[in-house]
C-alpha cells in the first residue's frame, strides 16, 4: 500500500482523539507532500538540520514536531517554526529554549521526556528529576516555554507486558504531574508515547500522540533498532 492508503488505515484503527505524528525522518519532500495531500499536517523529525531544510520547502501550515534528542547549540535553528518539542530532558535545555524563544517573541510548547525504558542508551529524565525541575525557581522564572505534557519511549523488545508496564508507568507519572504541578493549567494535556511497533499498547495506556514512521512511509534504508518508529 502507498502512503495515502497507510494513513487512511491508521486513522481507522486509532481513535480520533489520538494525534498521529508522521515521523518523516530520512524521507524526501515528495513523500511528505503525499502524506500532506491526504490531510496529514503533523510531522516529526529527529535531526535539527533535516527538519529546518524540509520546513523551508514545504507548506507553512505543517506542524513540525522535534522528537529526537535536541542539543542546546542547535535549539536556535528550530525556534522560529517548531510546533512542539517532545524531547526536553534537562533544565539546561529548557533554559536555552526559553532564551531563544524570548528572542523570537514566541512561547514554545514542550514535553518533558521521561526515561521509562530498560535501555541506558535512551534519553530522558527520571520522574524524580522532572519533579525537581518543575519545583525549581529557575523553571518558575521561564516565560517563553509552556510544558504541555510528557513523552517517553518504551524498551525495544518483543515483550508486550514490559512495554505495557512502561507505558502505564508514564501514564501514572502524567496523572501525578497533572495533579501536583498543572492542576490549574489545561494546556498540560499531552502524553506522547507509542511508535509503529507498539502504538496500540500506548493508546490503551492513555497516549494522546503516537509517533509513527514506517507504517506510513515504509521501511527506511537503514536499520537502527534504537531509532525505529
Amino acid at each position: 500500500m502507498g502512503i495515502a492508503e497507510n494513513l487512511i488505515r491508521l486513522h481507522k484503527e486509532i481513535p480520533s482523539d489520538v494525534k498521529i505524528i508522521a515521523v518523516s525522518k530520512t524521507m524526501p519532500v515528495s513523500a511528505i507532500m503525499e502524506a500532506y495531500d491526504t490531510g496529514q499536517h503533523d510531522f516529526g523529525e529527529n535531526k535539527v538540520q533535516e527538519m529546518a531544510d524540509k520546513q523551508r520547502q514545504l507548506p507553512g501550515d505543517i506542524s513540525w514536531h522535534m522528537i529526537g534528542h535536541l542539543q542546546t547549540n542547535k535549539v536556535k535553528q528550530i525556534i522560529p517554526f517548531v510546533h512542539l518539542i517532545h524531547s526536553v530532558d534537562s533544565l539546561k535545555l529548557l533554559s536555552v529554549i526559553n532564551s531563544e524563544a524570548s528572542k523570537a517573541g514566541r512561547c514554545v510548547n514542550c514535553l518533558l521526556q521521561i526515561f521509562i525504558a530498560s535501555e541506558e542508551t535512551k534519553f530522558g529524565l527520571t520522574a524524580d528529576e522532572a519533579k525537581r525541575l518543575l519545583s525549581s525557581d529557575e523553571y518558575r522564572s521561564f516565560r517563553n516555554i509552556r510544558i504541555t505534557g510528557l513523552m517517553g519511549m518504551a524498551t525495544y523488545t518483543e515483550n508486550r507486558d514490559r512495554i505495557c508496564r512502561e507505558f502505564q508507568l508514564l501514564a501514572a507519572s502524567f496523572s501525578e504531574f497533572k495533579t501536583t504541578f498543572f492542576s490549574q493549567d489545561p494546556a498540560f494535556s499531552e502524553l506522547s508515547m507509542g511508535m509503529s511497533g507498539d502504538y496500540s499498547i500506548a493508546v490503551e495506556a492513555g497516549s494522546t500522540m503516537v509517533r509513527i514512521g514506517s507504517l506510513i512511509f515504509g521501511e527506511r534504508e537503514y536499520v537502527d533498532k534504537k531509532q525505529i518508529t
